[in-house]
């Protein structure tokens, strides 16, 4: 069952890389900001997404966030994609957290669902939901 929302993030998306065109697969990193349990992070990942035979696009990525005292929080995913206009990208998930953070340690050993949308001009927008 989803519980509160945890956080939102903003940011751009800086770097997409063709791994393989049998299947499709790219790489995409990103650099983003906002706030994680009311805590401001400053973040960026990585993730890999690979494009199925009906379009769908599914993805794993790895990432991390430093808060302003420069405290860590780690995470790891896995989502389901769809292409929408002008390149847009709209994906549905799962996050794993790891910290060592005190703001930030009701995330550990914890997950979220996720909405993540990038928008034509790269532009991100993550929100993230406890798991309960």
């Amino acid at each position: 069952m989803l519980g509160k929302q945890i956080g939102t993030v903003k940011g751009k998306r800086l770097v997409r890389r063709v791994l393989s065109v049998n299947p499709p697969t790219a790489e995409v990193s990103f650099e983003d900001s906002g706030d994680v349990l009311g805590v401001h992070v400053t973040g960026m990942g990585t993730y890999t997404s690979i494009v199925r035979a009906d379009g769908s696009i599914v993805g794993e990525g790895q990432g991390m966030s430093l808060t302003d005292n420069g405290e860590s929080l780690t995470w790891t995913g896995n989502g389901i994609g769809r292409f929408g206009p002008g390149g847009s990208v709209s994906y549905r998930g799962m996050l794993f957290f790891q910290t060592t953070s005190a703001q930030l340690g009701a995330l550990n050993n914890s997950c979220a669902a996720f909405e993540y949308e990038v928008a034509s001009d790269g532009s991100t927008v993550s929100n993230m939901w406890e798991w309960k």
